[in-house]
């Protein structure tokens, strides 16, 4: 009987992309005689909770980062929507620098929300945007800075130091800052985006991780392995192109 059951959970949690390895992990948590109760609340506990002692500094700088074509500049748009939505002011650091479509579109995504961008011109030096962003609000009194940063594959060493030192220098511009970094992951990636979250959280220390596109995948399961690896709460996930389309991520629904 066990054995039946086990078989058919392991081709579940396979076909929803949960990964080979972390589907014997998980059943091998799984007690003799399995009820759907106690199936859930070993899932339950592949997932890091949400931090409860979230920073009160005004502003509240979050730091951006992921590969090209994760959907970084629409996930900030959604973010400084849910800002705007609790009644704060935000700013914008357009700190993709390598891209002038990157710019573009965060400016354009900008005058849609009412929001202000500081920017600079294409090949500038990112870390000087972020700077520039966070003294802005700082002398506005915003409440939110979101800051934009270039895609870059996390194999790529050049791009990983320059992403260290835009942390440095928000430090710089702020104490404390950035109070979040956040990954943003493509959810029809699989199980690749555990390589990248392992990486980036390598480099600078991830607080957390935001999954877009689920509306367009089955492959949603390679969250309990990326949250089980990285030990990184999954604050947001993106279910359309809307600025509306984010919300919070409930380990309980999902």
């Amino acid at each position: 009987m066990f054995s039946r059951l086990k078989e058919r959970l392991e081709v579940i949690l396979l076909e929803a992309d949960v990964g080979y390895e972390m589907t014997e992990h998980i059943l091998e948590q799984l007690p003799h005689k399995i009820t759907f109760d106690e199936l859930k609340t070993t899932l339950l506990t592949f997932f890091t909770p949400q931090p409860q002692g979230v920073s009160l500094s005004i502003p509240f700088v979050r730091l951006i980062v992921g590969i090209n074509g994760a959907g970084k500049t629409t996930t900030i748009a959604k973010l400084a929507k849910n800002s705007l939505k609790e009644n704060k002011s935000v700013i914008l650091g357009a700190g993709d620098t390598f891209r002038a479509a990157a710019v573009e579109q965060l400016m354009l995504w900008g005058e849609k929300l009412h929001i202000p961008v500081i920017a600079n011109k294409q090949g500038a030096d990112p870390s000087s945007v972020a700077f520039d962003t966070i003294n802005s609000a700082l002398a506005k009194k915003i409440d939110d800075v979101i800051i934009d940063t270039a895609g870059r594959l996390h194999t790529q060493t050049n791009l990983a130091e320059e992403l260290k030192k835009i942390v440095r220098i928000c430090h710089k511009a702020q104490e404390g800052a950035p109070h979040q970094k956040i990954l943003v992951l493509d959810g029809t990636q699989g199980q690749s985006a555990i390589a990248q979250a392992k990486a980036f959280h390598a480099m600078i220390d991830l607080d957390g991780i935001i999954i877009t596109k689920l509306d367009g995948t089955a492959k949603g399961g390679a969250l309990f392995a990326i949250a089980h690896e990285c030990k990184l709460p999954i604050f947001f996930i993106g279910m359309g192109e809307k600025e509306d389309d984010l919300i919070p991520f409930f380990p309980e629904e999902f």
